[in-house]
Formats: structure tokens, sequence, C-alpha cells
């Protein structure tokens, strides 16, 4: 496919490209593309040996914010601390560094790796979001919940936004279960708990049925206090794994781009809504989608 050809697709998809580039001498004109393209960021995967230089050449060109899939491929899970040369990485251009529970899960060294990729990332000014994002699985045999909730509070405290912050709630994932009017007084408990956090955010669901799902959000900064995402009550669901990553893409696009935190969360809610609509857990939903939805369209993705 020719760079013309890219920025045409681009042009009227404005999709969130993911690649793999093998060769650092080769990332120059696929961002080229992508930036001509009307692309504002792309996603590199770390599946490859050079994958950290492809990161820095695809970041000095076009004004693409990049950012770096940490659960790509499994062979991350064998990165040990000092194997990356973060500081290099985030001094290229980098605005945002979001990683998670599930990274820190996947091997007895992934906690180490991502507290230094955090750390760097607070050093070099980058604004970086966390998600607790627990999964039993992966913490089976090496201290549980316990342990898991020990790692989140650990790794948060670098966070500027922590997403599914009500993850955080009581004394170890899943052991609390919020009521819709303990909301605030859970995040602002979180808020005491990570005081460097500028940003908690939360999703909010009910389930009447597997089909038919409750939706909404909320989320506190010091600025604004407690605020609310939309509701989408009776949302219809075809497959709802996805949906908190496409909230926290959405929430994050709207901080990235300056719209404010009630704007920002009505972003992440539209978004985990039009992403549970559609099959798989990548979201390939546009940005005009996600903006008439917030309008009051309908949570249809048209195809």
């Amino acid at each position: 496919m020719t760079a013309a050809t890219v920025a045409r697709v681009l042009d009227g998809a404005r999709l969130m490209p993911v690649l793999t580039v093998p060769d650092p001498a080769t990332a120059a004109p696929p961002a080229d593309a992508l930036a001509a393209g009307g692309a504002r960021c792309a996603e590199v995967t770390f599946r490859t040996p050079d994958a950290e230089r492809v990161v820095k050449e695809m970041a000095a060109h076009g004004g693409l914010t990049i950012g770096v899939s940490d659960r790509a491929h499994t062979a991350v899970s064998q990165l040990r601390k000092g194997d990356v040369d973060w500081d290099e990485v985030f001094s290229a251009g980098v605005r945002w560094f979001h990683t998670g529970g599930i990274f820190a899960g996947l091997s007895d060294t992934t906690v180490d790796v991502a507290d230094e990729a955090l750390a760097a990332a607070r050093r070099q000014g980058v604004t970086v979001s966390y998600d607790p994002n627990y999964r039993p699985s992966l913490w089976a045999g090496r201290g549980g919940a316990e342990r898991a909730r020990e790692v989140d509070l650990r790794l948060g405290r670098h966070a500027d936004v922590v997403v599914s912050a009500l993850g955080l709630a009581g004394t170890y994932p899943g052991q609390a279960r919020v009521g819709a009017d303990e909301v605030a007084d859970a995040l602002a408990a979180m808020a005491d708990l990570l005081p460097g956090a500028s940003v908690l955010a939360a999703t909010l669901r009910d389930v009447p049925s597997a089909g038919v799902n409750d939706w909404s959000s909320a989320a506190w900064s010091a600025e604004t206090g407690f605020v609310t995402g939309p509701r989408m009550p009776g949302l219809h669901v075809l497959d709802r794994i996805g949906s908190g990553d496409a909230f926290a893409a959405g929430l994050i696009h709207g901080l990235l781009t300056g719209s404010g935190l009630e704007r920002a969360l009505a972003y992440g809610t539209a978004h985990g809504a039009l992403t549970m609509t559609t099959p798989g857990d990548v979201s390939m939903v546009s940005l005009a989608e996600v903006e008439a939805l917030i309008a009051g369209g309908s949570a249809h993705v048209r195809r």
C-alpha cells in the first residue's frame, strides 16, 4: 500500500493505527503517511527487538503522538528492569503513557519494569495513567488479590490519572461492591489514598441481563470535584469485552485535547458503549460516531 493510499484511508476513517515495525530504518515513511492522512497518534507494539528505536523514529516525524502497546505479545512478559532505556523513549516527544495491572501481573519481573517506566515518564514530564484492571488468573500462585492490591497502590502512586479507580476500593480487588449512592465517597477515599493523582475515573454498570446493560461513568478531580458521565440505560450489548479499555481511550483523548473532565468523561462513556455494540475487543469506532452519541444519537455503529 502506498503512502498516498494510506493517507486516503485515514482521511476518511480516523482510525487509531497499531503497527509492528521491525526495522527502525523503515519507521519514517509510515509515520509521515499517517500524519498526512490526518492521524494524530499511533500505537507501536513491543514485539520486536528494535521497537524502542522505532518509537523514537516515528515520534520524530509528522507530529504524531506515539504510544506503546505493552501486551501485544507474550514476549513482553520476559522484560526485566534495565532492558529498556525509558528516559530515551519518553524524551522523544511522548505525551502520554498508559499501563496497568494486566501488564504488571504478566510475570515476576513486569512489576519492576512498570515501576521503572512510570518513574521515567514522570521525570520526562509525560502524563501517566494507570488502570488496576485485576485479572485473578494472572495473580494465582503469586500472592493473589492481596499482592495485586499492593502492586496497584505502588504503581498507582505514579499516576496523574487512574482509570477504573473503584477497583482499588476495599482491602483487595473485587472485595468492595460500590453502590451508585456510594461512588462519590469511594472516589474521595481513593483521592486520599493516591494524593498524586489529579483525575480518578470509573465506569458504572448495572446488568439487568447479559444482553442489556445500564452504562455510565463518574470521575473526580481536585478542580471539579465529583462529576458524572452521560447515562446510557438499556444499552444492547453484543460483546462487552474491551469496553473498559475503550472507556480509557476516550477519556485520555478528551484530556489530551483539553476538553475538560466532563467532556473527556463523555468521550470515554460513549466510546465504551459503542465498542460494546461491535464484536471483539478492538474498537473500530470513529470519532464522529462517538461525538454523535454524546450529542444524543443512537448507540448503534453504522457500517
